[in-house]
């Protein structure tokens, strides 16, 4: 009888030994992931958002310990004022999201620049004498809407040309329209960003097409982060640049894997597939490419774009640009 309960004896401790085991490991793993919540300007299935769903997908993430809930708010400036109220950890814009909140007193930042050129482009017919901004005069041209970032592109690139709003028609038709009525030849010209140029092409036009950023210091996406946030999460700011930075280069390497990677992400997409990979095509050639570091900011350029905005009067005062940025989370 001693033996047999010096056996139970040694088997309790060895159990106990082990639960204490797992009892250090697991409370650590389940507290690593932390949850945070991501706004997207748009809707969530577009092409423009393929590195966070790839990096979704894929478990870059929660790699990093990361519990992403990805929701949709009402464009770049909405996100911005949506983080800098604290109702979201982080957001999504173009660069100009934080040029037009910062001065009004939003708290927020840049913390990572999704590409070295612009988001938007300038789409022509392929047949038609439109070879940039300087022939847009007396032409149709379609644009989402008057107070959104492709509009302010747009008037960048007819400023180069010496040109202004009223020598151009102009034609605010909302987001699905703007390559709509271009493919169906009801305009001249588009203002957009690859997703509507491959939808375009899709729906059979042939195009011709001019980044906005060869005449204007038009910007990609950025990720988005409250000064607080800055201050007492940076961790976690920079764990979720780095997947998501991670993502984009998937992109960048293979868009055509990629894309099957983002339609398994969003499967809604799935009868697109080659409409997707010649969206990622365009934004690994014209949007992602020629960052020295991949994530980091153009400072010159960013305070080209907020002189800009002041002249047009968009913004009513500026900012130091070092406030509307951060690239300590991208090194």
């Amino acid at each position: 009888m001693k033996r047999v309960a010096t056996n139970r004896a040694r088997t309790r401790t060895n159990l106990l030994g082990t639960l204490a085991a797992l009892a250090v490991l697991l409370p650590s793993a389940a507290g690593a992931q932390e949850k945070i919540t991501y706004l997207f300007p748009s809707l969530a299935v577009l092409p423009a958002f393929s590195p966070f769903q790839i990096a979704q997908h894929k478990g870059y993430y929660k790699a990093e310990g990361l519990d992403v809930d990805f929701q949709t708010g009402k464009g770049g400036v909405d996100v911005a004022k949506q983080v800098g109220a604290g109702n979201a950890q982080l957001g999504g814009g173009i660069a100009d999201s934080v040029i037009i909140v910062r001065p009004n007193g939003v708290p927020v930042k840049a913390v990572a620049l999704l590409g070295g050129h612009s988001l938007v482009a300038l789409a022509s017919h392929a047949d038609s004498s439109i070879n940039g901004p300087a022939d847009l005069k007396g032409k149709i041209v379609t644009t989402w809407a008057l107070q959104d970032t492709n509009y302010y592109a747009l008037l960048g690139a007819l400023a180069s040309a010496k040109l202004s709003k009223d020598d151009v028609n102009i034609q605010v038709v909302g987001p699905t329209n703007v390559w709509k009525f271009f493919a169906a030849r009801q305009a001249d010209a588009m203002v957009g960003v690859p997703d509507w140029l491959a939808a375009a092409e899709a729906a059979g036009a042939k195009i011709k097409i001019f980044p906005t950023d060869k005449f204007f210091p038009s910007m990609a996406q950025v990720i988005i982060a409250s000064d607080e946030m800055i201050a007492k999460n940076p961790g976690m700011i920079r764990k979720f640049v780095k997947a998501t930075l991670r993502g984009m280069k998937d992109v960048m390497d293979d868009p055509a894997k990629a894309a099957q990677d983002f339609v398994k992400a969003v499967p809604s997409n799935a009868e697109r597939l080659p409409e997707m990979t010649r969206a990622l095509s365009l934004y690994t050639s014209m949007v992602y490419s020629d960052q020295k570091v991949m994530g980091q900011m153009d400072a010159e350029k960013l305070a080209k774009l907020q002189d800009f905005y002041l002249a047009e009067k968009i913004i009513q005062s500026k900012v130091p640009v070092k406030d509307l940025y951060s690239d300590d989370f991208v090194r």
